[in-house]
């Protein structure tokens, strides 16, 4: 079993920034990829960021510029810093993870969310 755990989340302006957390504890062998997704009301899950091994990232052209990945190899942790924040940026935001369990098996994990609201 792995779980992840997200933090950070919170109300801010317009133009400010927040940082999200996630923390991967439980039987973890290695981390393949780790990543953000956002889910604004009556929108699909869509992917905001994924970091993996080597240290390559993609992020969606919506945030391309204001956000940055970061990942923490020896506690096992992922960060999101979100800068120059827009309203269209509010919606609940998951850490994911793809993680080695064993020598042939791998897990998927999804934190339970952590809610970003950006006010106009």
């Amino acid at each position: 079993q792995v779980q992840l755990v997200e933090s950070g989340g919170g109300l801010v302006q317009a133009g400010g920034s927040l940082r999200l957390s996630c923390a991967a504890s439980g039987n973890i062998l290695s981390i393949n990829a780790m990543g953000w997704y956002r889910q604004a009301p009556g929108k699909q899950r869509e992917l905001v960021a994924t970091i993996t091994s080597p240290e390559n990232t993609t992020y969606a052209d919506s945030v391309k510029g204001r956000f940055t990945i970061s990942r923490d190899n020896a506690k096992n942790t992922v960060d999101l810093q979100m800068n120059s924040l827009k309203p269209e940026d509010t919606a609940v935001y998951y850490c994911n993870g793809l993680f080695s369990v064993s020598q042939f098996g791998r897990r998927l994990a999804w934190g339970q969310g952590t809610q970003v609201t950006v006010s106009s």
